[in-house]
């Protein structure tokens, strides 16, 4: 080999190693940034999203429903569905994230406030898996948002494999305490898993959640029904029941006489997507395939 074209290597292999340790600094500068960084969730479902993830946070939401343990003695920002904006600014956050529903009603809020917020959409679990995403790269988790999202990927290829040609009709409520029910399409959380795992919700909308309507409800015949009981369990589900029982058309459907009613429960079924994502897909999948 020439003198010259080892120079040429020597040069080449130089910048190389400059490059490679460019790159180690950035990901250390990076990693550190990501652990300097005062994060407040306003919700239960993202609690557990930044557990999974192994994030720190310094404030979480006041809730019933158990945070995970290395959250149980962090600061307390007020209720999700009403965050107390003057706590989460006492906190300092560099980032704060709400679900997107509560966009409309707190957005104007905290950008009065001047406090940094990201409304991540939770309606799908195809929007948990890029929420999911998102998060891991901005604070530098993406092998914990990699195994996070394979459970979801997995969880799909099995309820993919025990679907038949022929897609049972859905029916999804979900209970809402002191008011009866909501119709929940295929726009919503719920709906999307019955998508994926191969059913059809006999209810077409651009919305989420519908009103229910007594006579559109008569004209219907689902294969099976599924009941979010949602908030407060212990009234919304006596409400269904109460509901089915009064009413005679219930009893008239498909899923009523072949019992093919099912009641989704916490922690694994929610209105929004969570952790649980993987395993309720699978449960739904039994549900509308059983036997396979």
């Amino acid at each position: 080999m020439k003198k010259s074209q080892k120079i040429i290597l020597a040069f080449l292999g130089l910048i190389l190693v400059v490059a490679a340790s460019g790159l180690v600094a950035k990901k250390y500068v990076d990693q550190k940034a990501a652990k300097q960084e005062r994060v407040v969730v306003t919700s239960n479902a993202l609690a557990e999203i930044f557990a999974k993830l192994d994030i720190n946070l310094v404030g979480v939401p006041k809730t019933k429903a158990a945070l995970p343990k290395r959250y149980q003695n962090v600061a307390k920002v007020g209720s999700p569905m009403a965050p107390s904006l003057e706590k989460i600014a006492e906190l300092n956050p560099s980032q704060v994230y709400a679900v997107s529903t509560l966009k409309s009603k707190y957005s104007a809020a905290f950008k009065k406030q001047a406090i940094p917020v990201t409304f991540l959409k939770l309606d799908s679990v195809g929007q948990l898996e890029a929420s999911v995403k998102s998060l891991g790269n901005k604070y530098q988790k993406q092998k914990e948002a990699n195994r996070f999202v394979q459970e979801i990927e997995s969880a799909k290829s099995y309820a993919k494999k025990r679907q038949t040609k022929k897609k049972p009709k859905v029916l999804i409520l979900m209970g809402v305490p002191g008011s009866g029910y909501m119709i929940m399409t295929a726009k919503s959380y719920i709906g999307s898993l019955v998508t994926l795992a191969g059913g059809e919700n006999i209810y077409k909308s651009s919305k989420a959640y519908l009103t229910p309507s007594s006579d559109s409800l008569a004209q219907q015949n689902p294969d099976v029904i599924l009941r979010l009981e949602h908030a407060l369990p212990s009234v919304t589900l006596p409400q269904f029941k109460m509901e089915f029982k009064q009413n005679a058309f219930w009893s008239k459907m498909d899923a009523v006489k072949n019992k093919r009613v099912y009641d989704l429960q916490q922690p694994v079924f929610n209105a929004s997507a969570n952790v649980n994502a993987a395993k309720a897909l699978r449960q739904v999948s039994q549900w509308l395939f059983p036997g396979k």
